[in-house]
């Protein structure tokens, strides 16, 4: 398993604290260098071994990120690689600092060939062996313009490598937002993305997983021991590693708790049961399904899932996981209330936050709450909770699920590309498990079910079943993409199986750390 430094997350703020406090200790222009040198050796890497004559083109910007392109093209030259670069600036653009001149007059004095903006246009669609964006990197404070944005249109549908330096040029690094919230043909799409000092959360969330592709990151000979502590990390096992025990043989229903999984309105109650499937297959010892009006006698693929109406379900013992198919009636909202005056362990899902979003008494019982709570909205109904619309979200949903934990004292996933979990400290997770085939009705309930599954054998860690949940749930439809059903066509109630096969693997392979 790779070292916990390996899965930590840095703002662009931080990005700079411990670059200028490396550039204080270091000659001039050494970080340039040492990310020319890294982005050389991956780009050798990704060239195909049996070509005679690669054909590479350098895409340099302004800033440093182009000097470190500049770098890595000199390198690549020296080879014999046949290396075409492209100096994109504005007219307005600032003069280039020391060390990106010193990297643009070594260029000039290698083998690479210099083209302008409108000659690589006029060349048309060239048959490259590798594409090098070093256009911007964490600099980028805006929508990029012409010449940028022409030259990544002229080069987004090549069917070689596009290797990213820093960032893909575009992306916010903090946010995974497109700079300037313009269309997604103002990005650079990489296949492979090269991002030094530290790894960053934009890579991973909104437009990141669709851009960054590939992702490794290098420290520059930097020592990450040295760095200030991360207050944001990649989604990974040992994050959730108390919930990963073995059972005893010694044990018994009652040893592994009640999930009491609530909903089910009329015309809705598959949700409920998706939900309760999902908990009985993550392992609670009872899962009871309420549905808010008549339910079914059982469930005829589940037998053993107890099917309770609502209003007679005892809330003394277990957990409680409200929401799939509840609807927004007003017997819907006294369940609500009664689940919040309850003094149980409590995760609210679909109309239980819309309920809740929409009556301020609600929210106040719930922030009166001492018991471990769990929100899982997605982004309208992080909208809703937060008084905002769904754009303001997604421009910045690590802030997003950071305010909604720190308002409802609760842990929050926020679902999407790049689920963000959010704890009420301010600490922030970034799951990276999860492909397009989540993205169909019924896979939110299937989330919900396993948060209540493993919090009913943990009642006291919500955190770490937040965790631990959308992993699994991600890592679910990762297996059965690679068993070929998806990600089009996945439906929700796939996921079950895979969720057990792949939770039951884990703890079979899980070593704790010593």
């Amino acid at each position: 398993m790779p070292s916990s430094s390996s899965y930590l997350l840095y703002t662009v703020a931080d990005i700079r604290q411990i670059e200028q406090a490396a550039l204080q200790q270091l000659p001039t222009g050494t970080l340039m260098q040492r990310a020319g040198q890294a982005a050389a050796h991956l780009a050798v890497e990704l060239l195909s071994p049996d070509k005679k004559e690669a054909h590479v083109l350098v895409l340099a910007g302004p800033g440093n990120n182009g000097g470190d392109a500049l770098e890595a093209a000199t390198l690549l030259a020296q080879t014999n690689i046949n290396v075409r670069v492209v100096i994109a600036m504005l007219q307005q653009s600032p003069r280039p600092s020391a060390e990106a001149q010193a990297a643009l007059d070594k260029a000039h004095a290698s083998p690479v060939h210099f083209v302008s903006p409108t000659e690589l246009v006029a060349l048309g669609n060239q048959n490259w062996d590798l594409i090098i964006d070093g256009l911007f990197g964490i600099g980028l404070q805006r929508a990029l313009q012409k010449p940028f944005s022409t030259l990544i249109q002229s080069v987004r549908n090549q069917a070689c490598p596009v290797l990213a330096l820093d960032v893909p040029s575009g992306l916010d690094a903090d946010t995974g937002t497109i700079m300037g919230g313009v269309a997604d043909d103002c990005v650079m799409c990489a296949t492979h993305t090269l991002t030094f000092l530290a790894d960053k959360p934009g890579l991973y969330t909104g437009y990141g997983p669709d851009c960054a592709g590939r992702i490794m990151v290098d420290a520059l000979g930097l020592d990450s021991g040295t760095f200030a502590p991360a207050r944001m990390q990649l989604n990974h096992p040992a994050l959730f590693e108390e919930l990963l025990r073995p059972r005893q043989h010694n044990s018994h229903k009652g040893s592994f708790g009640d999930a009491m999984v609530i909903g089910g309105a009329s015309s809705m109650a598959g949700a409920v049961v998706l939900a309760a499937r999902a908990a009985a297959f993550t392992g609670a010892g009872r899962v009871l399904a309420g549905f808010l009006e008549q339910p079914p006698v059982y469930d005829a693929l589940h037998p053993e899932l107890m099917c309770r109406l609502a209003e007679t379900l005892d809330f003394t013992k277990g957990v409680i996981a409200l929401g799939p198919g509840l609807g927004c009636s007003e017997a819907g909202a006294l369940l609500l209330k009664r689940t919040l005056h309850s003094s149980l362990p409590l995760i609210l899902d679909a109309d239980a936050l819309n309920l809740l979003a929409a009556q301020s008494s609600l929210q106040e019982l719930l922030s009166e709450r001492v018991q471990p709570i769990l929100l899982t909205p997605h982004p309208l109904e992080a909208a809703r909770l937060l008084e905002c619309s769904v754009t303001d979200i997604q421009q910045d949903r690590l802030k997003a699920a950071r305010k909604l934990a720190q308002r409802y004292h609760a842990h929050v996933i926020l679902k999407g590309a790049g689920s963000v979990i959010a704890s009420p400290d301010g600490q922030i997770v970034i799951n990276t498990t999860g492909n397009a085939g989540l993205a169909t009705a019924g896979s939110g309930d299937v989330l919900t079910g396993i948060c209540a599954g493993l919090l009913a054998q943990h009642p006291t860690q919500p955190g770490l079943v937040a965790r631990a949940a959308t992993w699994l749930h991600g890592a679910a439809a990762d297996e059965l993409v690679l068993q070929g059903q998806g990600p089009i066509g996945l439906t929700a109630g796939e996921l079950i199986q895979p969720v057990r096969s792949v939770l039951n693997r884990l703890i079979a392979d899980h070593k704790p750390h010593l």
